[in-house]
């Protein structure tokens, strides 16, 4: 079955065409991206897999002209890699939020559509632009198959002490404000391909999970199942991030609000686009440059640099507290995959916790599934690169053939 993965942003659009043979057994075809809804010199990137890059710049005024200019060029008899739509057999999307609603991925069908709009509340960058991408199928393609897959689907397993705040129990009642986690996609996929890497059993595991990126977030899987996870109600929570604060005494905002004079807008800015490492440095938010300018003898880059990376670790061993052991840590995400300094900084020190890391394996590693403890270590730690899209589309394979 041939599925076009689409993750749909504000005025983005991320897609690839993966071949699913089966669960296991899958090709990517070709991935792009649409850029600049909305202005007239968006642009489309496209490269199949077998077949040169190709660039097109025009205007694109909406997410259904988009998605309509992807569709002509995956099947244009040049540059596509697909005869023509009846090769097509289902559509996968991500979808950031789905609140209460999803344990699980979801065929689309009415009701979907209705669950998706009422958590727009809870994710308004997101979940209006994710939907504008499965309206737009359902108007260019009537009549396929399309599969959600929600980040915070697999962090529905958490127990109640975990995701519940200390807060008037009558808010969760009214408004379900709860921790939701995101990422979810991710930390599941790179924890059963760590297991399968290791041999470990993942339904009988006890897992920490970093997903590190510009955004970043870190998990706990118990059995199989997410038990705690570091992002809250919503993805501001939890790590120091690339411009998101992380976790902060709420108290300090009231502090900083009141003497600014902050209303909530400006307040609900700084927190997510002006703090994390670009708030400490004022130089960036991309790791890369902070870890240039900490090498160029930049106090505050070195400080950024070690307020990041420790945040990672207490949760780290937090995490194995709270599951009573540990028997894997698993690092993916931008950040994850590539900054071996990152990795050594969390691990050095877990001797006490069974953890043997492996330091020459680790250093200059980037974007390579390893495993990166001894062999003899009781801990195994693995670098797993993740595919998101991959994720999105096994499940959309999995539900279009109707299994559970």
């Amino acid at each position: 079955m041939i599925i076009l993965v689409l993750n749909c942003g504000s005025s983005s659009i991320k897609y690839q065409v993966i071949d699913m043979k089966s669960r296991t057994e899958n090709r990517l075809l070709a991935k792009g991206q649409i850029e600049r809804i909305g202005l007239p010199d968006g642009v489309l990137t496209h490269k199949p897999t077998d077949k040169p890059k190709q660039e097109f710049v025009k205007n694109i005024p909406d997410h259904t002209s988009g998605i309509s200019l992807i569709i002509d060029t995956i099947t244009d008899p040049q540059y596509g890699v697909i005869g023509s739509l009846a090769e097509l057999g289902a559509v996968g999307h991500r979808v950031a939020h789905g609140g209460e609603y999803f344990q699980d991925s979801a065929v689309v069908d009415k009701t979907v559509i209705r669950q998706i709009e009422s958590c727009f509340e809870l994710a308004p960058l997101h979940n209006p632009a994710n939907l504008k991408g499965i309206l737009s199928i359902e108007n260019i393609l009537p009549g396929i198959p399309q599969v959600a897959v929600f980040d915070t689907s697999f962090h529905q397993s958490m127990p109640a002490k975990s995701y519940l705040y200390a807060l008037p129990y009558k808010y969760y009642e009214n408004y379900r404000v709860r921790r939701y986690g995101f990422h979810g996609t991710s930390h599941k996929f790179v924890a059963q391909k760590a297991c399968e890497m290791t041999g470990l059993d993942f339904g009988r595991s006890k897992i920490v999970t970093c997903h590190i990126g510009n955004g970043g977030s870190v998990t706990a899987i118990l059995n199989g199942k997410s038990y705690d996870t570091s992002m809250g109600f919503t993805p501001v929570d939890g790590l120091v991030m690339g411009t998101r604060c992380g976790s902060v005494d709420p108290g300090a905002l009231l502090y900083i609000a009141d003497k600014e004079g902050l209303n909530l807008g400006k307040m609900n800015g700084m927190i997510n686009k002006e703090s994390g490492v670009l708030g400490i440095t004022g130089i960036s938010s991309d790791m890369r440059d902070i870890e240039a300018a900490a090498a160029d003898g930049n106090q505050r880059a070195a400080l950024a640099l070690e307020m990041y990376n420790t945040r990672i670790k207490k949760f780290v061993g937090a995490y194995a507290a709270l599951m009573e052991g540990l028997d894997l840590i698993v690092f993916t995400g931008g950040v994850g995959e590539n900054e071996a300094s990152m990795r050594e900084f969390v691990c050095r020190g877990l001797d006490f916790m069974g953890v043997d890391f492996d330091f020459e394996k680790n250093k200059g590693l980037r974007g390579k599934d390893t495993i990166l403890s001894k062999l003899e270590s009781k801990v195994k730690v693995v670098l797993a690169c993740t595919d998101e899209e991959l994720v999105i589309a096994s499940d959309t394979f999995r539900l279009v053939q109707g299994e559970k």
